[in-house]
């Protein structure tokens, strides 16, 4: 008489989902997320196994699914996209055109709608073209128009996908040139501005080359001016050498108006 293993697997569930079962799986993913799809059943209390779980929740269960009848716009996508992908198509690839539809909904849309449909217009739902019919001369015309259109389809998102590598490829260019420029000239120095002990030799020299001055012994050098105007009771006026003088005394009052902090202030008696 064997003995009874306490530790054999349960048995596992099959067949159609029920309500309780929905409610435990929508509860728990809602509170703690699906996570590990293994061992999600376990933590549920559910007996069934992952992948069943994930399918439920992916098919049916989740909030953003969107319900109800395709619209026209929504056949249209299929029927392009299968026929651009052909026979063995993935119908999550299809999903992603379709946002907030299953691949399940719109496999089983096709074959108990669209395929059929395809089927009574004399149009071959693996190739996409029009049957040898002659019998049925409407359908032929109307499956050539449903196949022309088919092509201008595919064509459109085949030019859509080549626009797409165009523009990346032409952003990671454009990067890659941003970031091989070579850097930009630096400025070239600004003049440097002449300090303020030096504004006598800049005046003598700028009135020396314009042709102020009759001779160049018309302006004595910085420090006998300032000796001159420390020692003199009078501020010279014009005379013989004119222009010279008149020099000379701009220079004498800015330097007694005390400019750039040199100098002292003397008084020219009236």
């Amino acid at each position: 008489m064997g003995r009874s293993n306490g530790h054999d697997k349960v048995e596992l569930k099959k067949g159609p989902w029920t309500r309780d079962e929905d409610q435990k799986l929508l509860a728990y993913i809602q509170e703690h997320g699906h996570g590990s799809w293994r061992a999600l059943p376990a933590k549920a209390g559910l007996q069934r196994c992952g992948k069943s779980c994930r399918l439920r929740w992916t098919n049916y269960l989740r909030p953003d699914i969107k319900r109800g009848k395709f619209s026209s716009q929504e056949e249209k996508a299929i029927i392009r996209l299968h026929a651009l992908l052909g026979n063995s198509v993935r119908w999550s690839a299809i999903a992603t055109y379709l946002p907030k539809r299953t691949d399940n909904e719109i496999k089983n849309y096709w074959n108990t709608r669209l395929k059929k449909r395809l089927i009574r217009m004399g149009i071959d739902p693996v190739t996409h073209k029009p049957k040898n019919n002659p019998g049925g001369s409407a359908h032929s015309r109307q499956a050539a128009v449903v196949s022309h259109m088919a092509q201008w389809e595919t064509a459109r998102l085949e030019a859509e996908a080549r626009l797409v590598r165009e523009s990346k490829r032409m952003s990671k260019l454009q990067l890659l040139q941003k970031i091989t420029a070579p850097p930009p000239p630096p400025l070239p120095p600004q003049p440097a501005v002449p300090r303020c002990l030096d504004v006598l030799k800049v005046w003598q020299a700028t009135t020396n080359h314009n042709g102020f001055f009759g001779s160049p012994g018309c302006l004595e050098s910085p420090t006998s001016t300032l000796n001159f105007s420390l020692n003199s009771s009078t501020v010279p006026t014009v005379g013989a050498r004119g222009s010279c003088s008149l020099v000379e005394n701009d220079v004498i009052s800015m330097i007694n108006s005390g400019a750039c902090g040199v100098g002292k202030k003397t008084t020219t008696p009236k």
